[in-house]
C-alpha cells in the first residue's frame, strides 16, 4: 500500500487584504498538519485574493503576494508538508495566474494556468495571459528579495508535473477541468496519480452538479485523485472536495460562515494504480503518450501498510435544494459585507410583498446561521456579532400587516412608515411650480401623469432608507450605519420594470441576480423549513407594485403593467444570455419552444412551464411578445447602469457594474500597505538623518529640473490644467 493523507480547503478570502489572508493561508496549513496531512491544496489566487479584478494590474499587488509568499517560506510552514500557492507572477512582460508548489522552505515549480476563464463572471484575459508552451519547462529567476531570503536562485516555470519517488502530483487550475481537452488527460498517461484543481468559483443556482460530476468524470475512465479547493464566501461556494477513482470520498460545506474549512481524505494511491492496469486502453494510449515535462524531487510523500489507518469511502454527495441554495447562499453573502463593511445592521424597505419579503427572510436565515455558529463555538463569529450588534454582554392594510408580521418573525424592529404626506407636500410643490396638478390613470390621467406619480413614491422610499440607515444608530445609541437592502429580482432587471433610483438603489441586494418564479419557490420553502408562517400568506398574494390607488374595480398587478408574465420573463431572460439570441432567433428558438414535436432539437431548454401558454400563440403572436420585450429591454437598459450590486446567482442577469473592474467593498485600513509605508517612512527618516549630517561636506546638484524631474507617462503637460 501507498497511503497518502490530503488535504484540501475552502478558505474565506478577501481581495487585497493581505494580512487576513495569509493567516487563514496558515491556519489552514496548520489544520493539515495536525491532521498529519502531507499535501496541502489553497484555492486560485489565495495569497491576494481571487476578486482583485483590476488591482491585478497593479505591480503592488504581485509585489505584496511575493512578500507573503516569502513570509511563508522562511516559517516552519511548508516543512514536511507540499503547499500549493494561488498568487499572480510577472515573467518578463507578461502577468500569469499561477500555482506556486512548495516543500521544506523551497519552491518546487511555478505552474501558470493555461486555460482562462472569460465568460460570464469572469475576466482573466483582462489581467492575464495563458501560458502557452506546453513541451518544455522554463527557468524563472526568482524575485531578489526572495532569492536572498531563501537561498534559491531560480524555479521550473511552466506546464508540467511534479515527480516524487512513490507518486507524481501535478496542478490543473480551475477552467483547465472544463477545457475541450482538459489536461488531466494526457497528465494521467505520464503517469500523474494526484491532481490539484485550486479554483475561485463562483455560487449559481443548480451549479455544483456540473462541477462534482467534471470531478468524477476525470477520474472514473482513468483512474487518479482529484483535489478540488475553493474559495468561500461572498460570491465563492466552497464545497473543497476530494474524488478517488470517481468516487466522492471527503466533501467540504458549500456555504459556511466558517473562515477556514478544511477536508481531509486518506488513500492508498495503490487503488490508482490497479484501476490503471486493468484499463487496456488505458495502457494501449500510455505506451505512445507525448511526453509532458517534469520535475524531479526526491522526497517520499506515502507511508507504508499501516493498521491503523483507516481509508476514506465514498460517500453520498450532499447537494441542497435551489430553496436552500437561496437561502444559505445570499445569507452566507450578506453575513460577509455586513461584518467587512463597519455596518451596524441592516435597513429593508419592507413592503409585505415578495421580493422584499424573501430579502427579510434571506436576512433572518442568515441570523440562524450566526446564531448556530456561536452555538458551535466559532470565537470569531460570535466577535463579529457583538461587534456588529454592540451589545454589552401608500401600502394597502393587508401588505401593512404582512411586513410586521414577518418582521416580528425574523426578530426585527419595524417601523410603519405612510408616505402619502410626503407625497402630498411633493405634488403641492410641483403645483406651485407650474399651476398643473399630475393624476393617476384610473383618476383620468395620462400615462406620463400616472408613471410619474409612482416614480415619486419610489424615490421617496429610497431617500427615506438610506436616511433612517444612517440616523437609526443613531437612535438606538449604536456606532456605524445601517446597510440599505436592494430588493429587486433578476426578470424586473431584465424587463426595466423598476424605478431608477428606488429599489434599483441600495448598498447591495441579496436577490438582484434570482428569478421570481424561484423566489416564490423559496418563499413557500421559508414558511416551513425557516419558521417564517407569514410568509405562506406573501408568496399566494399576486406580485403588485401597489403604486397607484386601489378601486373597486381596478388593482395594480406587476403582470399586467408589464405586458409579460414572470415565466415568461425567465425564458426571454435564458434565451437572450444562456442562449445567445438575438431577436430573430428568439423568434425562431421562442417558436419551436411552443411545439412539442419540434422541441426534441433543443437540447438543454425546459418546455414545461413555457408551454403551458404556449399552445395556444400564432407566429404573429410569438412575434409581437419578442419585439415587446426587447422593445422594454432596451429602452430600459440604462437602468442597469446604476444597478445596486447583486449576490450572483443567475446565469441570464443584465447586471452591468463594469469597466473599472474592482471590488466595491474593501478592508478601508489597508493594514498591510499601510505598514509598508510606514516601514518605508521609517527607512527614510533614517536615511535623512544621515544626509543632513552630510550636508555641510557635499555639494547639492540639479538638472534644473522641479519635482520628480519626470512627468507620469500619459499624464500631459504637468503644468497645464489646474
Amino acid at each position: 500500500m501507498r497511503l497518502l493523507k490530503v488535504a484540501t480547503c475552502n478558505l474565506n478570502q478577501w481581495a487585497m487584504d493581505f494580512d487576513c489572508n495569509a493567516k487563514q493561508i496558515k491556519d489552514s496549513i496548520a489544520m493539515a498538519k495536525q491532521a498529519g496531512a502531507i499535501l496541502r491544496l489553497g484555492p486560485e489566487l489565495e495569497i491576494p485574493g481571487y476578486g482583485c479584478e483590476d488591482h491585478f494590474l497593479e505591480l503592488d499587488t504581485v509585489n505584496h503576494s511575493w512578500e507573503c509568499l516569502k513570509d511563508l517560506l522562511l516559517g516552519d510552514w511548508t516543512d514536511g508538508i507540499l503547499c500549493s500557492f494561488g498568487m499572480p507572477v510577472i515573467r518578463g512582460s507578461e502577468r500569469y495566474n499561477c500555482q506556486v508548489l512548495c516543500l521544506n522552505r523551497r519552491i518546487v515549480m511555478i505552474r501558470p494556468k493555461m486555460c482562462l476563464a472569460n465568460d460570464g463572471n469572469y475576466r482573466e484575459l483582462r489581467w492575464f495571459t495563458a501560458w502557452k508552451q506546453r513541451d518544455h519547462l522554463e527557468d524563472f529567476q526568482l524575485p531578489p528579495h526572495v532569492s536572498q531570503a531563501i537561498g534559491q536562485n531560480s524555479v521550473p516555470f511552466g506546464y508540467g508535473f511534479v515527480k516524487f519517488q512513490d507518486t507524481a502530483i501535478a496542478a490543473e487550475v480551475c477552467e483547465e477541468l472544463f477545457a475541450p481537452t482538459p489536461p488531466h488527460s494526457e497528465l494521467a498517461l505520464n503517469g500523474v496519480e494526484v491532481f490539484l484543481n485550486a479554483s475561485g468559483s463562483h455560487h449559481q443556482l443548480r451549479k455544483l452538479d456540473v462541477r462534482l460530476r467534471a470531478f468524477i468524470d476525470a477520474t472514473h475512465t482513468r483512474g487518479g485523485v482529484y483535489m478540488y479547493s475553493n474559495q468561500q464566501g461572498c460570491d465563492g461556494d466552497g464545497c473543497a472536495s476530494i474524488v478517488v477513482n470517481g468516487d466522492v470520498v471527503a466533501q467540504g460545506s458549500q456555504f459556511s460562515l466558517k473562515d477556514v474549512e478544511v477536508v481531509f481524505a486518506q488513500i492508498d494511491l495503490d487503488v490508482v494504480a490497479s484501476l490503471r492496469g486493468s484499463l487496456s486502453s488505458f495502457q494501449e494510449q500510455a505506451s505512445c503518450k507525448k511526453k509532458v515535462p517534469s520535475v524531479e524531487v526526491p522526497f517520499s510523500l506515502c507511508l507504508p501498510f499501516n493498521l491503523k489507518i483507516h481509508l476514506s469511502l465514498p460517500l453520498k454527495i450532499k447537494y441542497h435544494t435551489p430553496e436552500e441554495e437561496i437561502a444559505f447562499g445570499p445569507g452566507c453573502w450578506l453575513w460577509d459585507y455586513l461584518r467587512r463593511s463597519g455596518a451596524s445592521g441592516f435597513l429593508l424597505p419592507l413592503s409585505g410583498g415578495a421580493d422584499s419579503s424573501s430579502v427579510a427572510a434571506i436576512v433572518g436565515c442568515m441570523c440562524q446561521l450566526v446564531v448556530k455558529e456561536i452555538t458551535n463555538g466559532d470565537e470569531q463569529v460570535k466577535a463579529d456579532a457583538i461587534r456588529i450588534g454592540n451589545y454589552k454582554d401608500g401600502h394597502s392594510e393587508m401588505t401593512r400587516l404582512r411586513a410586521k408580521m414577518l418582521a416580528d418573525e425574523i426578530g426585527a424592529w419595524h417601523l410603519d412608515v405612510s408616505i402619502d404626506v410626503v407625497v402630498s407636500a411633493f405634488l403641492s410643490l410641483f403645483q406651485t411650480l407650474t399651476g398643473k396638478r399630475p393624476r393617476y390613470k384610473v383618476d383620468g390621467g395620462s400615462n406620463v401623469e400616472n408613471l410619474s406619480l409612482q416614480n415619486i413614491q419610489a424615490r421617496i422610499r429610497m431617500v427615506l432608507a438610506f436616511m433612517l440607515a444612517s440616523l437609526l444608530p443613531w437612535v438606538h445609541n449604536k456606532p456605524g450605519f445601517y446597510l440599505v437592502l436592494g430588493s429587486s429580482n433578476v426578470d424586473e432587471g431584465l424587463r426595466g420594470y423598476l424605478t431608477k433610483y428606488d429599489c434599483s438603489s441600495a448598498d447591495i441586494n441579496p436577490i438582484g441576480s434570482i428569478s421570481k418564479q424561484d423566489l416564490r419557490s423559496f418563499l413557500r420553502w421559508a414558511a416551513t423549513h425557516l419558521g417564517y408562517l407569514s410568509l405562506a400568506d406573501i408568496e399566494a398574494a399576486p406580485p403588485t407594485a401597489e403604486l397607484e390607488p386601489i378601486r373597486s374595480n381596478y388593482s395594480q398587478l406587476d403582470e399586467v403593467d408589464m405586458g409579460m408574465t414572470y415565466e415568461e420573463l425567465s425564458v426571454y431572460g435564458r434565451l437572450r444570455k444562456i442562449f445567445r439570441c438575438g431577436p430573430v432567433s428568439m423568434f425562431q428558438v421562442y417558436f419551436i419552444l411552443l411545439h412539442p414535436v419540434l422541441t426534441s432539437h433543443l437540447i438543454g431548454f425546459k418546455r414545461d412551464r413555457s408551454n403551458r401558454w404556449g399552445a395556444r400563440l400564432t407566429p404573429s403572436q410569438v412575434a409581437e411578445k419578442v419585439k415587446h420585450f426587447f422593445k422594454y429591454y432596451s429602452i430600459n437598459r440604462h437602468k442597469m447602469t446604476v444597478l445596486t450590486p447583486s449576490y450572483h446567482a443567475e446565469s441570464y442577469s443584465p447586471e452591468d457594474n463594469r469597466f473599472d473592474l474592482r471590488q466595491f467593498l474593501y478592508n478601508a485600513r489597508w493594514p498591510y500597505q499601510f505598514r509598508k509605508i510606514d516601514e518605508l517612512v521609517s527607512e527614510l527618516d533614517v536615511q535623512d538623518v544621515k544626509d543632513s549630517r552630510n550636508h555641510d561636506t557635499v555639494a547639492a546638484t540639479s538638472d534644473g529640473v522641479g519635482g520628480m524631474g519626470v512627468a507620469a507617462a500619459g499624464s500631459g503637460n504637468p503644468s497645464v490644467g489646474f
